[in-house]
């Protein structure tokens, strides 16, 4: 039983558990997305005092915070005690792509440290802030985050979330073709 959580689900098994969990989420009239929860938590630390966007009911909330920290809590679990140590297993086609970027220096997981591992260069700094920004700034113009879009807003048949997922797409095939390659 442990070797099956050990590895990776194949879609054909994570793909109908996220769309179980969506419709229980529907039924009950919830919307999901993590970004809400960013709103949520300022409300909660008293930002509705100086801005209207934070005065909600926020306890009405509460139970997307608990998907926060089961996120949390499941990544720490599945990271620290059901993992066997070993690095997954990419496909050698997209490795060998990462290498001919010139960005896939150690791999010791998902990502490579030369994009992840904060060394304190200046310009690392820069690029981790303007990214930040730029993510803060897209995912409260887009109306909510990616997973918030494609997962909840694309399963409530959402035109405004089919448009978003359209758009990160298109952004990402920009910035991985175009931009990617002048910054590195």
């Amino acid at each position: 039983m442990l070797e099956i959580i050990q590895k990776p689900w194949p879609w054909y098994i994570s793909g109908p558990l996220i769309a179980l969990i969506m419709f229980l989420l529907l039924k009950q009239g919830k919307d999901f997305g993590m970004s809400n929860n960013l709103r949520t938590m300022c409300s909660i630390a008293g930002a509705g005092k100086t801005s209207s966007f934070f005065r909600f009911d926020w306890k009405a909330q509460i139970w997307n915070l608990l998907v926060v920290l089961g996120t949390i809590i499941g990544g720490f679990i599945a990271r620290f005690y059901l993992s066997d140590g070993a690095p997954p297993a990419i496909n050698q086609d997209s490795i060998a792509d990462l290498q001919a970027l010139g960005i896939i220096d150690k791999l010791h997981g998902y990502m490579p440290d030369s994009l992840f591992l904060f060394d304190g260069t200046l310009f690392q700094f820069l690029l981790l802030s303007i990214g930040g920004l730029l993510i803060g700034f897209g995912t409260r113009y887009a109306g909510g985050c990616s997973s918030g879009h494609a997962i909840s807003g694309l399963s409530n048949f959402q035109l405004p979330s089919l448009i978003a997922v359209i758009g990160f797409f298109i952004g990402g095939i920009i910035m991985i073709h175009f931009i990617f390659p002048l910054i590195f």
